[in-house]
């Protein structure tokens, strides 16, 4: 149902100052993929933002994502025991509510793609619901099929995604720092 549908404006490599402007619009729901840059983003803007983490997540990056964002409100992207459990840990010794977090699985079968395969997604979620009392078990993130990607939020919505990224139809396209040669 559309009506259900959460859109998180992903702003990897934008200015704060942008964030600010789509904040200021009336939207709550942002998405980073870089440890580094949400820890360095969030205390510059105001407490009322949910932030969800869409990165791909290294267990030694965990503290530090949990101990800089207080108002981070979702992991979409655990995808094993291991990060699971580092999650849990972070969150149980900050002593804060329960963390949201998404199953990701990897069902477009891209080699580069993260995620669980589609057979270990049941047993890493029982996992976390089982195992992980920090943790709140919100359901699924799916890399899905390469072929829509044309209009992927309408696909995404028509297959009953709930949540959706938009990054470059709100912040535009990205631009990444010219490398410096020597």
């Amino acid at each position: 149902r559309p009506d259900q549908v959460k859109v998180v404006a992903v702003s990897k490599t934008k200015p704060v100052s942008l964030l600010r402007e789509v904040y200021d619009a009336g939207h709550r729901c942002f998405g980073e993929n870089y440890v580094q840059e949400i820890v360095e983003k969030a205390p510059q803007l105001p407490e009322d933002i949910e932030w969800h983490f869409i990165g791909h997540l290294q267990s030694n990056k965990v503290k530090t994502l949990i101990n800089g964002v207080p108002n981070l409100a979702m992991v979409e992207t655990v995808d094993d025991e291991k990060i699971a459990n580092h999650l849990d840990r972070a969150v149980g010794n900050l002593g804060r509510k329960p963390l949201k977090v998404l199953v990701q699985v990897n069902t477009s079968g891209e080699e580069t793609k993260s995620g669980v395969e589609p057979s270990g997604c049941l047993e890493l979620a029982k996992h976390v619901i089982e195992n992980c009392c920090n943790l709140e078990f919100s359901g699924l993130m799916t890399i899905g099929n390469i072929d829509y990607t044309s209009t992927p939020e309408n696909f995404k919505i028509e297959m009953g995604s709930t949540i959706v990224r938009i990054g470059s139809t709100i912040f535009g396209a990205r631009e990444y720092p010219k490398k410096q040669t020597n």
